[in-house]
């Protein structure tokens, strides 16, 4: 698989709780060198980084994360206020519980609202598999769909696990519609990138492939 090919599907990702703005510049910059699909930054980066890419990258930042137990309306709120500053897409996080609860009508509603507070800007489910039993991934499939959301998506990257070949395939089996799959935590190479990519996903959420290729073209190791 062409390596230009696996960027254009990259999140570039840094959302470290400790990240500061030259840490996250230096990923905006590779994002941009190695032209990735996005970089997915914490929301009080965003203003300051589309200010710095302009439309020269998409700016991703993440809502109710890493948890997703906030409120609707904080999360609304978050969205809106991310969008306002400049981000270009929305990775959101589901309330677990209500999953564990079945409270089916108050996800799909709170992922409307939130699509709702994005005013026309995508919109990425983070269902955080790790945590799910397949049942309630396969339900999670369903929900997404029937949302307004454009993609489901494995992962935060800061619980127990992070995405998995077969919940990848999962996910390709049972989402309908026009949803599509992002894949992250836990990609640490480019045969992984690859693999997922194989599998159905068309987002990968990850720094370490620009890492690999930058120390490819450093000529040293990681």
């Amino acid at each position: 698989m062409d390596i230009k090919e696996i960027l254009k599907t990259v999140d570039h990702t840094l959302l470290s709780q400790s990240a500061s703005w030259a840490e996250i510049k230096t990923v905006l910059d590779d994002a941009m060198s190695f032209k990735t699909a996005s970089a997915c930054i914490p929301a009080s980066f965003v203003k300051q980084a589309k200010e710095y890419v302009g439309e020269n990258l998409a700016i991703c930042t993440v809502i109710g994360f890493p948890n997703g137990y906030s409120t609707t309306a904080t999360k609304c709120f978050e969205t809106a206020d991310a969008v306002k500053n400049g981000a270009d897409e929305i990775d959101m996080v589901i309330n677990v519980g209500w999953l564990k609860d079945k409270k089916y009508d108050d996800i799909l509603n709170e992922i409307n609202a939130i699509k709702d507070a994005c005013n026309g800007k995508l919109l990425k489910v983070i269902i955080e598999t790790c945590l799910l039993t397949d049942e309630e991934k396969i339900k999670m499939c369903e929900i997404v769909s029937k949302s307004g959301a454009d993609y489901i998506k494995t992962s935060t990257g800061f619980s127990t696990a992070g995405a998995t070949k077969e919940d990848v395939a999962l996910f390709a089996k049972y989402v309908s519609g026009n949803t599509k799959i992002k894949a992250a935590g836990g990609i640490s190479s480019v045969k992984d990138a690859e693999d997922f990519i194989t599998l159905g996903a068309s987002r990968l959420g990850t720094s370490r492939i620009v890492k690999i290729l930058k120390n490819e073209n450093d000529g040293g190791k990681y």
